[in-house]
């Protein structure tokens, strides 16, 4: 984790995530320290944090991040090493590929205050989680990805690019 700028890499149930980046938990936060991306008053860091469903501006979970204090970056691409399905019509999954069988899948760029990620995180659905996502300039960024058990009998939409070029599609290219 030292080697990627803004990583962090917790230990611990997910019931424990808030107490473990307040400090007052046993469990421990390991890797390089986060790396401040702005600053607030109180000169606490933030990370970088790349979403791809519904967390994104103006959809359903959206208000999640401005709960967590997050402010939007900018859009961007993975690199084109993921797929991505639909979970019951309700979010997305996204998974990475070794099979060169990946895209580049839409995502938006957020600043998250370090302790606003266990908000978040708490309020994703189950199977969605944190983990290291590759943008197409090369740089490395926390990212809501998938776990594979998660898609098992789900339609996968990876030809679409992005969730909100699947649900713009509205049941017509499916």
């Amino acid at each position: 984790m030292a080697a990627t700028p803004g990583a962090v890499g917790v230990i611990g149930a997910a019931e424990e995530i808030p107490a473990i980046l307040a400090g007052t938990s046993g469990t421990r936060i390991v890797g390089a320290t986060v790396t401040a991306v702005d600053d607030d008053e109180t000169g606490s860091g933030a990370v970088l944090l790349a979403v791809n469903g519904t967390l994104m501006r103006g959809l359903k979970l959206s208000p999640n991040m401005a709960a967590a204090g997050a402010t939007f970056i900018r859009e961007a691409t993975t690199e084109a090493v993921y797929r991505l399905w639909t979970i019951n019509d309700d979010h997305p999954a996204m998974i990475r590929v070794t099979d060169g069988s990946g895209v580049g899948v839409a995502v938006e760029v957020w600043s998250v205050p370090a302790a606003g990620l266990a908000g978040i995180l708490l309020a994703e659905p189950p199977g969605l989680s944190i983990g290291k996502v590759t943008l197409d300039d090369g740089s490395t960024v926390l990212g809501v990805i998938g776990e594979p058990a998660l898609v098992e009998g789900q339609r996968e939409i990876t030809r679409f690019g992005g969730w909100r070029a699947y649900t713009a599609a509205d049941g017509q290219a499916l």
